[in-house]
């Protein structure tokens, strides 16, 4: 059945339907049950600290994305922002994304199962997350990110009446006798959370692939970012109010008298208003299970959709040898993630973890990256490179803080947990040796990698310094021999010829398209090299180019003498990349960049796995 045209819509409805998928995706386990926690504390002021930040910084993300949109012309140029900007983030984003699907999944079965009480918990625990994860990859492989703003537009439609419900419910049982007691807003205890949740909410979608996908997305279908934005973010804000509310409402109503102690000490009060309804007869306990359902299951399956993407952006792109070894369609299921977030999910509810447990990551170890992020997105020439280790370090420190902050009860502790990554992003980019943290375009494109250097006695490629001058003096020409088909040198392959006439332009220097024909011929005299026995007449494969890229760095003249050094940097299933170094006679480098090949067949030109002859032929000098 084919999917509602996007086309059609007009752009207002499209950005309702996109606000919508925005708010629900953002109702995740730690916004739909930490605003019921954060009102047993400190009641509706509490309720506003936790929504309001949770709000503006949905709302700053959707504006920031929709004017880097627009910086550039075309529908693709957030998706190519993207590919470029979130490099150095990979890891961090597969983590982010890892946490954020473990941590609602193990909501659901602490806050949402657990309370029912069911007996044998041992066989109804893992099935209820069997039932949360088929749910989850179903509606993930039935919605690709087209469709998915209908799916949740239909489960908006299931979820209001429910709410509808409980909101009339609430209203004609009135406002309570009781009135619940509330810590004090005015103390260092509160500051140690709310520092915390303003800081780790403000920045938090940044990390997150959802919403990314999201955004581009609806800059595809020419949806305004923000007014896409605006929708879900105030939908949000309604979401967080409605259920910090009722909250209130149950707490007046004696629902504090489910208000726990856990491992740590503290109070607990998340599955509070799961238990009261419950007990308020079956249409209520409907009601809630609807909504509490929705809220997780839209996460859920926003989050299978974002994996699946991301899966299968990253192997296309990358040419590490492990994606030839591995099945793509098992490299690029989130299904093995989803596992693996459902198993530590059941280890956490059985062993009675809480919620602030997963959130400590939210407010200490991802805050730099996020900063850092959103700095990148202006000071490109600074960012293209993050301290990887360093930055670790300072995430894993700032948890550690926190963690004794929170099980101390230190607000210090927690408070300076959250600042520290804050502040190291800011030393890293003032400080007065920051050019060495951060790699300009310069610097990178001079940068030579270890096992680029030319080896002793190479062949017009004679060792350099950093900044390319010879080291040695002068390079004796006439005491190398040369071979004119060329020669390996370790893992590269060197073809050295001189430059002549034909190869300038009217002022005396190479053309610039000279470098890639250069390139083009030292490829082919190695893969005469390494397959001597092809022959074009009767293979069953042809070679393709499917990138190449060059960054030039000298000139050069005529009568000089060049090398052009090649050799097989990487490879995966379908492709394998060479990179290429020229030289002059004196050792400095002219230019580097590198070629993606591809194979397909020589019959009907439907592209191939690499084929073992090739393979065998490259193995050798990868």
């Amino acid at each position: 059945m084919a999917s509602p045209s996007t086309s059609n819509l007009p752009r207002w409805l499209g950005a309702v339907l996109w606000g919508n998928s925005v708010a629900l995706s953002w109702m995740w386990g730690l916004g739909l049950f930490f605003s019921v926690q954060f009102t047993t504390q400190f009641g509706v002021f509490g309720l506003l600290t936790f929504a309001i930040p949770n709000f503006l910084g949905l709302l700053s993300f959707g504006l920031v994305t929709h004017h880097l949109a627009r910086r550039q012309p075309g529908s693709e140029s957030l998706a190519q922002f993207f590919a470029s900007w979130s490099r150095p983030f990979r890891l961090v984003f597969f983590l982010y994304q890892v946490l954020a699907i473990t941590l609602t999944i193990f909501a659901f079965l602490r806050y949402v199962w657990q309370p029912l009480g069911l007996e044998p918990w041992l066989l109804y625990l893992p099935l209820t997350l069997l039932v949360v994860l088929a749910a989850a990859i179903l509606f993930g492989e039935e919605f690709d990110i087209k469709r998915i703003k209908f799916s949740h537009g239909v489960l908006f439609l299931i979820m209001a009446p429910a709410l509808a419900f409980l909101i009339i419910f609430a209203a004609m049982k009135g406002t309570g006798p009781l009135s619940f007691p509330k810590l004090p807003t005015n103390d260092w205890n509160y500051w140690g959370y709310a520092i915390p949740i303003i800081i780790g909410f403000l920045v938090g979608p940044w990390l997150d692939l959802q919403q990314w996908q999201r955004a581009i997305q609806m800059h595809r279908e020419r949806v305004s970012i923000a007014a896409g934005y605006w929708v879900g973010s105030i939908l949000f804000f309604l979401l967080l109010m409605f259920h910090g509310l009722m909250t209130v409402w149950a707490l007046n109503w004696g629902a504090a008298e489910f208000i726990r102690v856990g491992i740590t000490g503290h109070n607990y009060g998340q599955e509070i208003l799961m238990k009261l309804f419950s007990q308020a007869g079956p249409w209520t306990f409907a009601a809630y299970g609807i909504f509490v359902s929705v809220c997780v299951l839209t996460t859920l399956d926003s989050g299978y959709i974002a994996l699946k993407w991301f899966f299968k952006s990253n192997a296309s792109q990358s040419n590490h040898p492990i994606f030839s070894l591995v099945p793509t369609r098992l490299l690029t299921s989130p299904i093995p993630v989803f596992l693996l977030c459902g198993v530590v999910a059941l280890v956490g509810a059985v062993l009675k973890f809480e919620l602030e447990f997963f959130m400590i990551f939210y407010a200490t170890f991802f805050v730099g990256y996020s900063m850092l992020a959103i700095v990148r997105c202006y000071l490109v020439s600074r960012a293209n490179a993050i301290p990887q280790i360093k930055m670790f370090c300072i995430g894993s420190l700032a948890v550690v803080i926190f963690s004794y902050g929170y099980f101390l009860r230190s607000p210090l502790f927690q408070i300076v947990g959250s600042l520290l990554p804050l502040g190291y992003v800011l030393w890293l980019l003032v400080k007065p040796s920051s050019s060495e943290e951060f790699l300009s375009d310069k610097q990178e494109l001079d940068a030579q990698a270890p096992d680029s250097a030319p080896s002793a006695g190479a062949v017009m490629s004679p060792p350099v310094d950093a900044g390319g001058a010879l080291q040695g003096g002068p390079l004796d020409l006439a005491a190398l021999t040369h071979n004119v088909s060329g020669h390996f040198e370790g893992k590269w392959f060197v073809h050295s010829f001189v430059a002549t006439y034909a190869d300038t332009n009217s002022v005396g220097n190479v053309y610039f398209g000279m470098y890639a024909m250069w390139v083009g011929k030292t490829r082919e005299l190695f893969f005469n090299r390494v397959m001597p026995k092809f022959n074009l007449k009767n293979t069953p494969f042809y070679i393709l180019t499917r990138s190449f890229e060059h960054k030039f760095v000298r000139e050069t003249r005529e009568f000089e003498t060049v090398s052009v050094k090649i050799r097989v940097a990487s490879y995966n299933r379908k492709f394998a990349t060479l990179e290429h170094e020229i030289f002059d006679s004196t050792g400095h480098v002219l230019g580097r960049g590198k070629q993606t090949l591809l194979f397909v067949s020589s019959s009907d030109y439907k592209m191939l796995d690499i084929p073992p002859d090739v393979y065998s032929a490259f193995i050798a000098h990868a």
